[in-house]
């Protein structure tokens, strides 16, 4: 299952049924869990915790030190969580001691080409698609998708099921469960589609596109539309989700577009 051709650090913790391609390098306080396959001329370095049955593609390098100049040589790591896709040349660095660790979450895609900074914590079911280059100290929720040719800031934060548009450039905080789009990146609307993917209600998505309405379409202040959706909306998950994701933002929301936009939304029937 490993071929004779790569070079597995004694100290590694490989499973029995982990398959290893040519020309691959696995240094030591490595562990790599069951069922997992690694193409040819991949590096894994120090401090990397591979879960079970993922798909490590060629030329990708996890576990390099951080591209942050206060780095110190501190034990940091990275850890991915099972049944991940890492495709061709994807790199992954290992935290500072901000976090002390690189965190990607199961089942997610991380498509060709794309880059994971120090400190970054990635939520599970994520897709990066091709080229997505995220910034030290980045956090999104689960089921965040990205269009290819992304760039996100350092320190933002994407909220559960939002959907960045390909060739957006990310630098205020994106909140759960909408779509984000064109320059300056902006609210285009909740992403319906893929809440109705994940089984969620026609009723439960026309509840979120009404708190979002408040937010974004009825010429209020964010704090102006936090103070209504807490004194007259009723109690949800989804409610609740979106107003902390609000109050505790460092980066501040994105906006509405102005220029062009509808003033409202349909609602989903």
């Amino acid at each position: 299952m490993i071929h004779f051709n790569s070079y597995i650090h004694p100290d590694a913790k490989v499973a029995t049924n982990v398959k290893i391609d040519p020309f691959t390098v696995i240094h030591q306080d490595v562990e790599i869990g069951e069922g997992t396959w690694i193409g040819s001329n991949v590096t894994i370095l120090e401090g990397t915790k591979i879960g079970k049955n993922c798909k490590i593609f060629p030329g990708c390098v996890i576990g390099s030190e951080p591209q942050d100049k206060k780095y110190a040589g501190e034990k940091t790591t990275v850890e991915i969580g099972d049944d991940c896709v890492i495709r061709e040349f994807v790199t992954i660095h290992r935290g500072t001691s901000d976090r002390w660790k690189t965190v990607v979450g199961k089942g997610c895609w991380i498509l060709a080409y794309s880059h994971i900074g120090h400190d970054c914590i990635i939520g599970n079911y994520c897709t990066l698609s091709n080229s997505t280059q995220i910034a030290g100290h980045v956090v999104l929720g689960d089921y965040v998708g990205f269009g290819g040719v992304c760039a996100v800031h350092q320190f933002v934060k994407v909220g559960s099921h939002s959907f960045i548009s390909g060739g957006s450039l990310v630098s205020k905080d994106v909140p759960p469960y909408i779509k984000a789009a064109r320059q300056p990146l902006s609210y285009a609307g909740v992403n319906s589609i893929g809440l109705k993917r994940r089984g969620y209600s026609v009723e439960k998505i026309n509840h979120i596109l009404d708190i979002y309405r408040i937010i974004y379409n009825r010429g209020l202040n964010v704090s102006q539309a936090v103070q209504l959706l807490e004194e007259e909306f009723p109690v949800t998950d989804e409610r609740d989700e979106i107003l902390t994701f609000i109050q505790e933002s460092t980066r501040g929301i994105i906006k509405r577009y102005t220029k062009g936009a509808s003033a409202d939304e349909d609602t989903i029937e």
